[in-house]
């Protein structure tokens, strides 16, 4: 997955990612990209910094760390839980609808498979996995 930002004809902002540069042709060829903020489909890759490693040991996190890094991802989940409408195993289905405007726009969460992910990235649709949580991995 290639992650780009991106800019449309009315200079703002935002990011993408991609299957592939192909992947991001065709679907800026098939007007499948557009600006979330305004809707524009003349959209092209934003100047971007290289993503460059460097040597530098990582920081481990500590047990105090981790505990708020958790608190916070909590927080996110609940926020979402409590104002989006849960639509389990159909999240790819109805994120399409909204998507192409079939249905009311709202928050929607629900499961989708790796497979249905990838298609949802390959349409431009816009969509965010939520944070798993200890307790998910029980």
């Amino acid at each position: 997955m290639i992650k780009y930002q991106l800019q449309c004809d009315k200079d703002h902002g935002f990011a993408g990612w991609f299957q592939s540069s192909e992947a991001f042709d065709k679907q800026v060829k098939r007007k499948l990209v557009d600006c979330p903020k305004c809707g524009s489909t003349k959209v092209r890759k934003a100047l971007m910094a290289p993503n460059v490693s460097t040597s530098k040991k990582k920081t481990e996190i500590t047990p105090a760390a981790r505990a708020e890094i958790v608190k916070a991802m909590r927080e996110v989940r609940a926020k979402v839980e409590e104002n989006a409408e849960y639509v389990g195993p159909r999240f790819a289905e109805e994120a399409r609808r909204i998507h192409y405007k079939e249905t009311e726009e709202k928050g929607i969460y629900g499961e989708a498979s790796l497979s249905e992910a990838k298609d949802l990235v390959e349409e431009g649709i816009d969509f965010m996995p939520l944070p798993v949580l200890p307790e998910d991995q029980n």
